[in-house]
């Protein structure tokens, strides 16, 4: 089985991603995840381009990898300056990190418009930053930016680039799509031409601007190269990176190239949504391998069908990835659901049993109100649970009010107080923000992070209102969606009542309920 080296630049690339700023403690937390799971290589930062990047580094040395290899990252040396005399490469080898990644220009346009140089002068600014770097005994990768453009416009002068870091002593050549506009089957050709041009290992680097970051790599690695360069999640400037969470999957479970040790490939999803934890941007639902909705299934056909065979409508075990099977409570399902949910509640429920026609009964009559389970999992699992029985709540509501009120400056403020009954204590809590809903969640999880210190983990992604029937006019019914997120997995709830409030209350209630029900189930991050 053939390897490749997975090179993560989340902490450096997925910082640039609009939204995303991360503090030096995040990168510290990333840092550690993504050596437990067992990438080769993170690239951490920039310490020559700012204060954070290098305490980060400085930090790192007293936090030793197990697994990975730690870089840091620079540009070529200044034009005009050798590269013992560049401040940036002085901070470079102060980071004293084994690995050093560079960038170099490999397009005549922007060696002459960008950098302002002559097209040799360029080639022995690239051969001297790399030898430089050598003779200080680190491995070089060598990152030749905007390579494709390059050599689409001018090939041989981009093959000399790359052949002034090989003949420098670079120990990695990474070709760079940069602008993200070059198609899969311009990235194969080109890889193979340089491939037989070179000798040192090739390695491979895409941006997502036309959404084919996964499939350009792909290409590469088909065409020779034996490094991929990414960040999880995708994460980047413009449209992103290369998702190394679904490129992993791909060249594990698909193309048989080894990858992430054979015991960290269950650990995929799990750093993907600790990483969108922190960067507090969410995993999309319908992202491959890893997503809320990558194993789920909603028709009856296809669940019965899964219930004989998996491989009837699953390409590959979401275990694998450490993802879950999901069946979606709909009209189109039937009982289906509640035997398959039973199954991971380990309960064995007969579809033609008194027991599921019951729970059907239930669940339409549910329906009928207004609710719909389709989209809101988590409260599907508490509605099984309580149907047959086997659940207990972890607090009892007393009562809770909200206020609400218009400033004469024009701002809106609310204010929610909550009394509840957890664990034997009758607790009290108060809180105020912009909104009801808000200053409810803020009120509720008060109340309860004493007891249940993992709350402070999840927060909400989403919450989305729907009037059910617009003839009854402000009296009518809403249904409201929460989204909730924590360090491991994503869930909805719902609600539904002819108050806002209160559809968003048992939503919130909901969410914090299957949040602690799901930390019972692995009792170390109860302790957390």
């Amino acid at each position: 089985m053939n390897r490749i080296c997975i090179y993560d630049t989340t902490l450096r690339d997925g910082s640039q991603a609009e939204g995303v700023s991360f503090t030096v403690a995040d990168k510290v937390k990333i840092a550690r995840k993504l050596d437990e799971v067992g990438v080769h290589y993170i690239e951490g930062g920039w310490p020559g381009s700012n204060p954070k990047d290098k305490e980060f580094f400085a930090l790192m040395l007293k936090e030793p990898l197990h697994n990975a290899r730690l870089a840091a990252f620079s540009s070529t040396r200044r034009k005009g300056l050798l590269a013992a005399e560049d401040p940036n490469y002085k901070e470079l080898i102060a980071a004293r990190t084994p690995v050093v990644c560079i960038f170099g220009k490999s397009w005549d346009m922007h060696v002459i418009d960008v950098l302002r140089t002559t097209l040799d002068d360029n080639l022995a600014i690239i051969a001297d930053s790399v030898a430089f770097l050598k003779g200080k005994k680190r491995e070089v990768v060598y990152d030749a930016e905007h390579f494709f453009d390059g050599y689409k416009h001018n090939p041989e002068y981009a093959l000399k680039t790359l052949q002034a870091a090989e003949t420098a002593g670079a120990d990695m050549l990474v070709l760079c799509d940069t602008n993200g506009g070059t198609l899969p089957q311009e990235i194969f050709e080109i890889v193979q031409a340089v491939r037989a041009r070179l000798k040192a290992p090739l390695g491979i680097h895409t941006h997502n601007d036309l959404d084919l970051a996964v499939a350009n790599s792909l290409a590469a690695v088909k065409a020779g190269c034996v490094q991929v360069q990414g960040t999880f999640n995708g994460f980047g400037e413009r449209c992103g990176n290369a998702d190394l969470s679904t490129i992993i999957g791909i060249l594990s479970a698909k193309l048989n190239y080894k990858t992430l040790p054979d015991s960290k490939l269950k650990m995929l999803k799990d750093t993907a949504f600790f990483i969108s934890e922190v960067a507090n941007l969410p995993v999309a639902d319908f992202h491959p391998f890893i997503g809320h909705s990558a194993f789920a299934h909603k028709a009856g056909v296809h669940i019965d069908a899964i219930l004989k065979n998996q491989r009837a409508y699953e390409h590959i075990a979401p275990e694998l990835f450490g993802n879950h099977r999901r069946f979606i409570t709909s009209e189109l399902a039937g009982k289906m659901p509640f035997v398959m949910k039973a199954e991971q509640m380990d309960l064995k429920i007969d579809k033609g049993s008194d027991t599921a026609k019951a729970m059907l009964k239930a669940l339409q009559d549910k329906e009928l109100a207004g609710y719909q389970f389709e989209g809101a999992d988590a409260s599907f699992e508490l509605f099984m649970k309580k149907q047959l029985k086997k659940y207990s709540p972890f607090f009892t509501l007393e009562g809770f009010r909200v206020h609400t009120e218009k400033k004469t400056t024009g701002d809106a403020w609310a204010e929610a107080t909550v009394h509840i009954e957890v664990k034997g204590h009758r607790q009290f809590s108060a809180a105020d923000s912009v909104g009801p809903v808000e200053a409810l969640d803020k009120a509720l999880r008060n109340a309860l992070t004493r007891f249940y210190p993992t709350l402070s983990s999840m927060h909400l992604t989403d919450y989305k209102v729907r009037v059910l029937d617009t003839k009854d006019a402000t009296a009518a019914k809403v249904r409201v969606l929460i989204e909730s997120q924590d360090e491991h997995d994503a869930w909805t709830t719902v609600g539904v009542h002819e108050n806002i409030i209160e559809a968003s209350w048992e939503a919130l209630v909901d969410s914090i309920e299957y949040k602690l029900l799901k930390d019972l189930k692995s009792p170390r991050r109860m302790k957390k």
